[in-house]
């Protein structure tokens, strides 16, 4: 089964205000993506923490980590 991504989009231009995503499997919430103009950041569920990587570090992460690759539809 696909997991369940819910997410909140602000009603302004994405600024101080972040964009929201929850994201569950079947057994309930894994953790909350939330998305900035500066950084991401993942607070896995039931925590008070998160952790946070700025765009430049995030993109260096996602090159060396996620070995799957996936090619954009055209629109």
């Amino acid at each position: 089964m696909a997991h369940e991504v819910q997410f909140k989009v602000p009603t302004r231009r994405l600024g101080k205000s972040d964009v929201i995503f929850v994201v569950k499997d079947e057994q309930g919430v894994l953790g909350t993506l939330k998305v900035s103009k500066g950084a991401v950041v993942w607070y896995p569920k039931k925590t008070s923490y998160g952790y946070k990587a700025d765009w430049d570090r995030f993109h260096k992460v996602a090159q060396e980590c996620f070995t799957q690759t996936e090619y954009r539809s055209k629109p």
